[in-house]
Order: C-alpha cells, then sequence, then structure tokens
C-alpha cells in the first residue's frame, strides 16, 4: 500500500463504483429512482432492477456469495463492473481523479452524482 497522500483512482457511474489500486479499494454504492424508472420502463418491475444493482454492490465487495466475477482480482472486477452487460444497468464511462480516502470520495462522488 502507498503512504498517505492523494492515490490515482477511477469510477463509472452505474450508480457510483470506485477503483483504488495502490489502497486496494473497490466499492459501490446504488440508488433507485422508481419515479425515473417508471417514467423510462413502466413495464420493468423495480425489484428486479434492486437485485441487479445489490448484486453489481456485492461483486464488488467480493462477497463469495456473489459469483465467480466476485472471486476476481480488484482490478478484473473493477472492468467487468464498468462494461456494458445490461440493457437496463449501463455504466458511463470510467473518468479518473486523486483522492486521500477512497471511501470518502466514493461517498462524495454518489451524493454530487447520484442522489
Amino acid at each position: 500500500m502507498s503512504g498517505r497522500g492523494r492515490n490515482p483512482f477511477s469510477y463509472a457511474i452505474l450508480r457510483v463504483v470506485l477503483y483504488c489500486q495502490e489502497r486496494r479499494f473497490l466499492a459501490a454504492r446504488v440508488f433507485l429512482d422508481e419515479r425515473r424508472l417508471a417514467a423510462l420502463a413502466e413495464d420493468t418491475a423495480p425489484a428486479a432492477v434492486r437485485a441487479q444493482l445489490e448484486t453489481l454492490v456485492r461483486i464488488a465487495e467480493g462477497a463469495p456469495d456473489a459469483g465467480p466475477v466476485a472471486g476476481l482480482p480488484l482490478q478484473q472486477r473493477f472492468g467487468w463492473l464498468v462494461s456494458p452487460s445490461s440493457t437496463i444497468v449501463q455504466p458511463s464511462e470510467v473518468h479518473t481523479g486523486l483522492c486521500e480516502e477512497p471511501a470518502e470520495t466514493l461517498e462524495e462522488l454518489f451524493t454530487e452524482l447520484v442522489r
């Protein structure tokens, strides 16, 4: 692990996934706006979308019960999480930045870009 200070990170909006290689950090935060979902895809069940989003969070965590992708190394999990793989849950382009505390940066991005 590198010392204190600012470290590079990458993120995409899925709802927000942040990966910081130097800190060995990968986490995701999600929020489902059911009103927006109904406006865009009225026949789509919110519970199904919520379950898919929660699975992405569990994959980021490396949860043993989240399937084989959750067992991949962090960098490969991040690549998998940000690749387009669903017609409903689609990631943004990957963006980069510098942070001192990845968990705090994730929460700030989530608040600013999602909520």
